[in-house]
C-alpha cells in the first residue's frame, strides 16, 4: 500500500498569514473607502481566505461565489475552464473584487477576469493570497497579492490535494509520497 502525499515544510506560518491578511484588508478598505464592494470568491480554496479578509475589511461588502473546473493534471491547470457554479448577483455597475486562493499559471484567472468584465462591473480588481512566478505569462494584473511562492504544490489555509489539508492554519509544501522499492 503506497502512502499519499502529505504536508511538509511550512512556507508561511499561521501568524504571518493573519498579519498579511490584515494588511491586505486595510489596503483594500482604504482603496474602496466610501464605496461598497462585491467580493467574488472562487470555490473552494478561497473560502478560508475570504472569511478572514472580509472580517477585517472596514468598508461595506457583499459576497458571492463561483466554482470552476480547470482541466489539467491534479497539480497543474491547463487554463481550459468550465463554470460549475455561477454568480447569483448581477455585476453591472458594481465595484467587484475577485478573490483567489492561488494563482499558478494565471490561465484560469485570465478566463475569469474576461468573463466578469463582460458583465459590466464599474470596476474589477483581483486579490490573490498566493502568487507563483508562472502567473506572469497570462498577463493578468493582480492588484492585491499576499505572498509570492516558488513553483511548489502547497496545501493548507483552504488549499487542498484531493480535498485534504484545507483545515491547516498554515501554508505548507506538499511532500510527495515515498516511492516503495520492490
Amino acid at each position: 500500500m503506497s502512502q499519499e502525499p502529505r504536508p511538509g515544510e511550512v512556507l508561511i506560518g499561521a501568524e504571518r498569514l493573519q498579519q498579511r491578511v490584515g494588511e491586505l484588508a486595510e489596503t483594500i478598505s482604504d482603496d474602496y473607502k466610501g464605496r461598497e464592494v462585491l467580493v467574488v470568491g472562487v470555490l473552494k480554496g478561497a473560502v478560508v481566505f475570504i472569511a478572514d479578509l472580509i472580517r477585517r475589511m472596514t468598508v461595506p461588502c457583499e459576497m458571492d461565489f463561483m466554482a470552476v473546473a480547470s482541466y489539467g493534471s491534479a497539480t497543474h491547470s491547463s487554463g481550459v475552464v468550465r463554470i460549475l457554479k455561477d454568480l447569483d448577483t448581477p455585476l453591472e455597475g458594481r465595484d467587484v473584487l475577485l478573490v483567489e486562493d492561488i494563482v499558478d499559471s494565471g490561465l484560469t484567472l485570465s478566463y475569469l477576469v474576461k468573463n466578469l468584465r463582460s458583465r459590466g462591473p464599474a470596476s474589477l480588481e483581483v486579490c490573490a493570497l498566493l502568487v507563483k512566478p508562472g502567473h506572469r505569462r497570462a498577463g493578468v494584473d493582480i492588484r492585491y497579492a499576499g505572498f509570492e511562492l516558488p513553483d511548489v504544490f502547497v496545501v493548507g489555509y483552504g488549499l487542498d490535494i484531493g480535498e485534504r489539508y484545507r483545515n491547516l492554519p498554515e501554508i505548507a509544501a506538499l511532500e510527495p509520497a515515498p516511492v516503495r522499492q520492490p
